[in-house]
C-alpha cells in the first residue's frame, strides 16, 4: 500500500448528503475479480445517462474537476452496504483524500486499509471548502498528514483530528497484513518453537 504523508491536489465536490456505496460503485460492477479498474465506474449512474453519455451537470464530468485527488462531500459519506469496492473505486479514480463532516463507520475503516485519508471536519468548515472550490477553478488543497493540517494558497489553515494508530497506518503505508509482517521474525521463531515441542 502506498504511504500517505503529504498531498497537494485539486479538489472535486460531490455536493450530496448520504452518498451510499451503491452510488459510489453500483452493484452491477462488483463482478470483477481484481481490486483495480473500478475507477471508471465511480459514481457511474450520476456520471452517465442510460446511453452511456456523460451528464454535463455532474461535477466529475466538468473540466475544472478533472484530475482531482481530493474529494469533498456532505454528511454520512459512504453509508449503505459494507462493500470494500467503494474505496477501491475512489482510489482507482485518483482520489487519495476524502473530506466530509461524517462517514459511515465501515467505509471509514476501509479507507485506511486502502491508502485513502478520510478527514472529518465540521459542517461549517466543509461548507467553506465548497464555496472556495466553486469560486476558484482548479482550487487546490495541501493535506499534511504528518502535522494533521489542511492549507491552501489563500491563507486557509485547518487542523484535523485523527486516531494515532490509523495515522501511522497511512504514514507507513501499512494495512493489517503489512502490520503483521513487521513481526515476521517473531512469528517464525514462535512457529519453529511450537513445531519443536509438537514433534519432540
Amino acid at each position: 500500500m502506498e504511504a500517505f504523508t503529504k498531498l497537494t491536489g485539486s479538489v472535486a465536490p460531490v455536493d450530496r448528503v448520504n452518498v451510499d456505496t451503491d452510488a459510489i460503485i453500483p452493484k452491477q460492477f462488483l463482478k470483477r475479480i481484481e481490486r483495480t479498474g473500478f475507477g471508471q465506474f465511480l459514481f457511474y449512474e450520476w456520471r452517465f445517462d442510460e446511453q452511456g453519455n456523460e451528464i454535463p451537470s455532474f461535477s466529475l464530468n466538468q473540466d475544472q474537476y478533472k484530475g482531482a485527488s481530493v474529494l469533498i462531500s456532505r454528511a454520512n459519506f459512504g453509508c449503505g452496504s459494507s462493500r470494500e469496492h467503494a474505496p477501491w473505486a475512489i482510489l482507482d479514480y485518483g482520489f487519495r483524500c476524502v473530506i466530509a463532516p461524517s462517514f459511515a463507520d465501515i467505509f471509514y475503516n476501509n479507507c485506511f486499509k486502502n491508502g485513502i485519508l478520510p478527514i472529518k471536519l465540521s459542517e461549517e468548515q466543509v461548507e467553506d471548502l465548497f464555496q472556495r472550490t466553486n469560486a476558484n477553478p482548479g482550487y487546490e488543497l495541501n493535506v499534511d498528514l504528518e502535522n494533521k493540517t489542511i492549507t491552501d494558497q489563500q491563507g486557509l489553515s485547518i487542523s484535523f483530528d485523527l486516531d494515532e494508530h490509523r495515522r501511522q497506518f497511512l504514514l507507513q503505508g501499512l494495512d493489517d497484513i503489512g502490520l503483521t509482517l513487521q513481526h515476521e521474525d517473531a512469528i517464525s521463531a514462535y512457529e519453529q518453537k511450537h513445531a519443536a515441542k509438537l514433534f519432540a
